[in-house]
Formats: C-alpha cells, structure tokens, sequence
C-alpha cells in the first residue's frame, strides 16, 4: 500500500502475475484502504480455489513506514500520521484469515523483487533506489536483504544532499526526497504552468524543458547519495528504479550513469548503475515475494520474527 495507490497482486513461484488489482486515493484512509485491499484477496483465493492444485502460500504487505508523515510536502491532513500510529498493517486486510502474514517497508520489498526475480538475481551486493512518491532504499549484501533490528534500513528519503539549482526552487529542503521523488516533480512542473495530479499523468509531457531540467537536478542529487552510500557499505552495483514512464526512467538512469561517471571516486570501488526491472511494480511484487522467502528460506537474515500465537509479524512503525 502505497501513499496514493493499493496495489494488490497474486503471484507464482517464478514472479509472474496471475491477477492484479489497483486503487487509487487521494491520501491513504486506513478504513478504505483495509475494505478494498480485502475484496481484492477474498477475490484472489476464490481464484486459487477454482485452480486445482493452487494453494496460498502466505500474504506480503508492503507499506512506507512513517505513512502519514511528510503530510506537508504531500497535502496529507496534518492528523493521518497520529491515525496510521494506531494501524497494525499485519493485520489491516487480514483479521480472520489463517494464513501467515508479513510486512516490509515498500522500498525494502522493491529490492527483494529485483533479488528474487529481476536484476538483481545476478548480483548479490547491491543498492535499490527507488524513485516514488517519496524516495526510498533496499539493501542488499551477500544475497541477503538487510532491514535493520527496525525494519528501517536504507531509508534514502532523509540523507542530506546540496541544495537543487532548477528554478523556479523547488519547495522543501536539502533531504533527497526533496530533490529526487515523484513530488518534487509534480512540484517542479506546477511551477512551471504544467499541472498534473499523478506522475503516470508527466507522460504527456516528456519532451517538455521543465522534465528535462528535473531530471538533470534529480541525477545530481541521486549521484551525490549513491557517493554517499558507497563511502560506507561496499556494494557492487546500485539498481535505480522509478514509478515514472519508462521513457523518462531510463533516461534518468543513462544521466546518473554519465554523472557519476565524472565524480571524484577516489577511496571507493565505483559500483555499477544499473536500471531495476519492475518500475511502478517493484514495491507490490517485492510484498508478495515476501511469503515465498520466508517459505524457501533465502532470505534468513531478514528480521521477520513470526509470532507463535498467531503467525503474524511483530511489527512496529518507527515513530509513528
């Protein structure tokens, strides 16, 4: 679930969709968000139920931590952090069902479906940047994604970077998610006469000066993190992913290439920039793969701790 989408899909053992279901909203309300997010997977087992054979492994949930928060930049109402603080996603779509039931940070499950399914199948030591609402990460080292003892690791979204030379100035501060995010281009646009409420909408207008003078600041900004994550975690290569359309996605990972190509290194191993596989799918496929890990057993170090009454997660939202 995501801050202005709830995407549900059902999956087989190789990655491949075999239904999806999407809703969108305005600002994430727990009470709708829970209604639909269930019709979608009372609908996927009568599915399974008419398939001989097919049984349900598990549900994966992946979410943003810190869900209500950023309610400024995102013209949430200013209460939706106070009100998803109260919200147990382990058990949001799932109260009287007896399956086992995981959740992951979004941009965390975004990099276990490049690890199980995508790219990064062939790497083992890498970074998932991805490029959403907000921006967020995914660690990845010695095949195994690493989360944290909070579940919040690689959270991109507040690693300071220098401030963004487009103008009109963006609004905001020197944070990634400033300069790099869906909003500050929904932002950046809208400052320059073009309004768009959804960043699948910035398609009709991807030839525009506007796009093109935020995607050269998001590159600078991307380049100067992925500096600063290599300075302390040793990876191979960075996988940079993005909801934005494929056009315009790949056209920023060929900038951050060249750019980063041109950065001082010295006192690093350079890793290599590659473009991730699932783009706006990353976060919903990467949610449904988290049953599949922890059922195949690839994913170990993952600190998914399944409580004994009732086999669901012990989760905690940091900070609300």
């Amino acid at each position: 679930m995501g801050r202005r989408t709830l995407e549900a899909v059902l999956v087989d053992f190789s990655g491949a969709e075999r239904a999806r279901q999407e809703h969108d909203y305005v600002w994430p309300e727990p009470e709708f968000i829970s209604r639909v997010g269930r019709a979608s997977l009372d609908g996927f087992f009568r599915q399974c139920e008419q398939q001989a054979g097919a049984e349900i492994s598990g549900i994966g949930v992946g979410t943003p931590f810190f869900l209500g928060g950023w309610s400024g930049e995102l013209g949430f109402p200013a209460d939706l952090g106070k009100t998803w603080s109260k919200v147990d996603p382990g058990t949001l779509f799932t109260r009287g069902i007896d399956y086992p039931v995981f959740v992951a940070n979004d941009a965390s499950a975004a990099a276990l479906a490049e690890l199980s399914f995508g790219v990064g199948v062939g790497l083992r030591d890498f970074m998932h940047i991805s490029i959403d609402t907000l921006v967020g990460g995914g660690l990845v080292q010695n095949g195994k994604l690493l989360t944290g003892p909070h579940g919040n690791g690689a959270a991109l979204g507040p690693l300071p970077v220098s401030p963004s030379a487009i103008s009109p100035a963006p609004a905001g501060g020197t944070r990634l998610l400033h300069r790099a995010s869906g909003i500050t281009l929904i932002d950046h646009l809208a400052r320059n006469g073009i309004t768009v409420d959804r960043i699948g909408a910035v398609a009709s207008h991807v030839d525009s000066q506007a796009v093109d003078a935020w995607l050269e600041d998001c590159s600078q900004a991307l380049v100067e993190a992925i500096l600063a994550i290599t300075s302390v975690v040793d990876i191979r290569a960075v996988v940079l992913d993005c909801v934005l359309p494929e056009r315009l996605g790949l056209k920023l990972v060929n900038l951050v290439q060249t750019q980063f190509g041109r950065a001082p290194t010295d006192g690093i191993v350079p890793p290599t920039i590659v473009a991730g596989t699932f783009g706006a799918r990353a976060g919903s496929i990467g949610a449904a793969a988290l049953p599949l890990a922890a059922l195949l057993d690839t994913n170990s170090t993952t600190p998914l701790t399944l409580r004994q009454a009732d086999h669901r997660l012990a989760y905690s939202q940091p900070g609300g």
